[in-house]
């Protein structure tokens, strides 16, 4: 079954025309203006709202899921779909770090080094896939990148729940339990981001000497 959405109108040669974003492509999208409504809720001293933003958040992660899975489902998988993928899950994710850094609920002293290194990684290592793509070279996903993957969303996803815990539900020894098991996941995502970037520049470094690997 096709499944897709009207979303935005383009313009071309013929005038007005809808823009068919398929399913997949639509649910890559939507973690875009999730980032924006968890922050909303985050900043929103109002009961419930804690838990309403780590809810968006298993939103967010569900459709990182969805999209794969349906645009497999549907052979729908297109050059558009996994540029926009991976670099909506960089705003999703990356997002979320920087406003718990400016929360506080990372603490600064030694969070922002580390979220230096995570930037600094994920510009890195998108640079070198426009390279790749310029130079007819598919850059494989591997295994440190995937885990690194996961370690950022526990970090994130952990930190929200034991906030959510605290201030929605008087939890205050397990919300702290919680908050410092993400905490730990990310230092944790951090090494392996730097890893993982350092084996990419490493497997890949020629493509920036004009030397295909």
């Amino acid at each position: 079954m096709e499944y897709s959405v009207h979303f935005v109108l383009a313009l071309n040669g013929q005038g007005l025309q809808p823009l068919d974003v398929n399913l997949p492509n639509f649910l890559t999208l939507l973690r875009v203006p999730l980032v924006f409504v968890i922050v909303g809720l985050l900043y929103l001293p109002v009961t419930w709202m804690a838990t309403l933003a780590f809810i968006c958040f298993i939103i967010g992660g569900i459709t990182d899921w969805l999209d794969g899975y349906y645009a497999r489902k549907q052979g729908n998988i297109t050059d558009f779909g996994k540029l926009m993928d991976a670099l909506t899950d960089k705003i999703f994710i990356l997002s979320l770090m920087m406003t718990l850094l400016v929360m506080d609920l990372i603490p600064v002293f030694w969070g922002l080094p580390c979220l230096l290194l995570i930037l600094t990684r994920e510009f890195l290592i998108t640079g070198l896939r426009l390279v790749a793509t310029n130079a007819g070279v598919v850059l494989a996903a591997d295994r440190s990148g995937k885990l690194k993957t996961v370690s950022q969303m526990l970090a994130v996803g952990l930190i929200l729940f034991g906030r959510a815990l605290d201030l929605d539900y008087s939890l205050e020894l397990l919300g702290c339990s919680a908050a410092k098991l993400g905490l730990a996941f990310f230092v944790l995502s951090t090494l392996l981001t730097v890893y993982s970037g350092a084996l990419y520049l490493k497997n890949y470094w020629g493509l920036f000497t004009g030397r295909k690997q």
